[in-house]
Formats: structure tokens, C-alpha cells, sequence
């Protein structure tokens, strides 16, 4: 079993040092914390995985493709496969709980 605490993984994510910390990996799926501070541009692009994303903490504004929606505290969002997709209008800060399948790059092409 493989079991994780939230506290456990915000603290390796502080200790980390960058915006996303990968926390959990399998061949079909990866699981990490995404963290934005508030009034800080997410600079995402869209990927070559499908993703969810589960508000932990915080508030904004999430754009999918040509939709604006509100997020905060247990919104959670699905983006397909090459959607464009960006956080913005972060007025607390993001702490995101993303889930990738497959896991997170495995479908981006070496450079």
C-alpha cells in the first residue's frame, strides 16, 4: 500500500523549492503538489497528459480553453490531453493536488 499525509508532502514540497513537487509515480499515473502564491502567473503549457486538479487551499480563477471558472477549497478540475490551460487571478495561494495519466511527461518527446 502506498499511503501519503498532506502535511507530510506540503513539507517536501517546501524543502523541494520549486512549484511542483512529484510525490508518487506508477507506469500509468503520477500524482504532485502544485503550489501558485497568490498574484503570481502560472506559466503552464498544455501537456501531453490528461490531469485533474483538486484545490487543497487558496482562491482563483482556473481558464480551460476558452472558459473562465472560480476556484477554491475542493473545486476540481479535469483538463484533457493539449488544452491550453492556465491559473490566473490568484488572490490566496494555490495549493493544488494534481493527478496525471499517464504520469506527468511521460508522453512529451525527448529534446
Amino acid at each position: 500500500m502506498d499511503a501519503f499525509e498532506i502535511a507530510d508532502i506540503i513539507t517536501q514540497h517546501r524543502e523541494d523549492g520549486r512549484p511542483y513537487h512529484e510525490f508518487f509515480r506508477t507506469e500509468t499515473l503520477s500524482l504532485g503538489l502544485y503550489v501558485i502564491p497568490a498574484g503570481e502567473k502560472d506559466p503552464q503549457s498544455p501537456h501531453t497528459e490528461e490531469e485533474v486538479y483538486y484545490v487543497l487551499e487558496g482562491v482563483g480563477m482556473i481558464r480551460v480553453d476558452d472558459e473562465d471558472r472560480p476556484v477554491s477549497v475542493g473545486s476540481t478540475i479535469f483538463v484533457g490531453i493539449g488544452v491550453e490551460h492556465r491559473f490566473h487571478s490568484i488572490t490566496q495561494d494555490l495549493k493544488l493536488l494534481v493527478f496525471w495519466a499517464p504520469p506527468w511527461r511521460s508522453g512529451a518527446t525527448a529534446s
